[in-house]
């Protein structure tokens, strides 16, 4: 981090889009200090980069596992394409990963609310657990392939079982190339699912099945 100093924030601003080569809007900041008196005036801001982000996080995600759980971790982080990946390693990752992977899911919200909250801006934070996360994004879409299929061949809409966020765009990437089918999120919160719904001239009357993804998972956690 860095601060900066001037008579005013707008002007501490400006000198730390300059020298950072960044546009006011990419800078991560907080106020400091700001006085705004008669005869004198000064504001100084603090200056965040992606390393300070991703410290706060490791030391949130630490804490919280320490304090709540009693167990130590080790943390790996990486940033590319605006997302904050952080691999975490313990001795207890099944307890960590919990039942369908909803305890790691939580710990997941609350620190990118935590970080959010701390600098002041929304972050895309992905937390896994020995390649949990992957080895899910690679069933889900297993499933969400399958039920296209099924779609492109009887014209009959299936809807998903409810999914996190991440892996919602998991599959509505997956499928976004796939002739005459078309992905659709419905539902709130936890119960926010994915329907495959098939596009391509005329079709018949829409029924909605389940299509099951996780089945296996209790056995794994």
């Amino acid at each position: 981090m860095k601060r900066f100093s001037a008579k005013t924030v707008e002007e501490a601003l400006a000198n730390a889009s300059s020298e950072l080569n960044l546009t006011v809007e990419e800078l991560l900041y907080e106020v400091e200090e700001e006085k705004k008196g008669l005869f004198s005036k000064k504001a100084i801001i603090v200056v965040y980069d992606n390393a300070d982000v991703i410290e706060y996080a490791e030391n949130y995600i630490s804490g919280v596992v320490k304090n709540g759980l009693g167990i130590d971790v080790s943390l790996k982080a990486f940033f590319r394409n605006g997302l904050i990946k952080i691999l975490i390693e313990t001795d207890r990752n099944s307890l960590l990963i919990g039942k369908n992977g909803q305890t790691l899911q939580s710990l997941n919200e609350l620190t990118k609310l935590a970080v959010s909250s701390k600098f002041k801006r929304k972050f895309r934070i992905l937390l896994d657990i020995g390649d949990y996360k992957d080895k899910k994004y690679a069933r889900v879409v297993s499933v969400a392939k399958r039920a296209a299929k099924e779609v492109s061949r009887t014209h009959i809409d299936i809807k998903l079982d409810p999914m996190t966020p991440d892996e919602r765009k998991k599959v509505h990437n997956a499928l976004t190339t796939w002739k005459n089918i078309k992905t659709e999120s419905i539902g709130d919160g936890k119960d926010r699912a994915i329907v495959v719904k098939y596009i391509g001239g005329s079709a018949p009357t829409t029924n909605i099945t389940v299509e099951k993804t996780h089945n296996d998972e209790n056995k794994e956690n």
